[in-house]
């Protein structure tokens, strides 16, 4: 990419973005989850394949937000469990490859803090999740690309996307639970 002659922006004290459209880069951003196990400890897992686009509006609340992530890259750090999450048993990748999120609705918290309402798809089901999320940073690199931060979280129920395995303990509780924490951090480059 060319040198780009852009600069960042104040709005209500604090450095925005240019306006524009951004590409996510992969190679400095990270998707990520966890979700009960045994009813005793959490299991970490990322996808390490996904693209999306964040459109900045002038007035944030204006901005678009488009995500696909590869269901199939998903990677727990061990293989054999994720051979079984990529099975009908959890994300069906065969009949499901990728999962999308689409904002539908950016509601500000603070100068740098929004509720970024979407859709989310995954294994075909699609249904309204709602991102909290922060601006983390804007910066020139070295190479004359703008570049912008973001961090963000939600919660999702599995069985609400059609997750539905439902293996039990002896003892009571689930093997693996139902509550899902997804964490992002995004970091995105000024491509128009």
């Amino acid at each position: 990419m060319s040198e780009q002659n852009v600069a960042s922006r104040t709005v209500n004290g604090a450095e925005y973005p240019a306006v524009g459209t951004y590409q996510i880069d992969a190679t400095h951003s990270h998707v990520g989850f966890s979700v009960r196990h045994m009813a005793v400890a959490k299991v970490r897992g990322t996808f390490e394949q996904y693209a999306g686009t964040l459109e900045l509006a002038e007035n944030p609340v204006d901005s678009k937000i488009s995500v696909t992530i590869e269901a199939t890259s998903i990677d727990t750090g061990d293989e054999n469990r994720d051979g079984h999450v990529r099975t009908g048993d959890f994300l069906d990748v065969e009949n499901h490859p990728t999962w999308t999120f689409v904002s539908t609705a950016i509601r500000p918290e603070s100068p740098t803090s929004w509720k970024v309402d979407g859709d989310l798809t995954i294994r075909g089901v699609t249904r309204p999740v709602t991102l909290d999320a922060e601006l983390e940073g804007v910066v020139q690199d070295p190479y004359g690309n703008h570049r912008v931060g973001f961090s963000a979280h939600t919660h999702i129920d599995r069985n609400d996307f059609g997750v539905a395995f439902g293996a039990v303990l002896e003892a009571g509780g689930l093997v693996v639970g139902h509550k899902v924490d997804i964490q992002l951090d995004v970091e995105a480059v000024l491509a128009s």
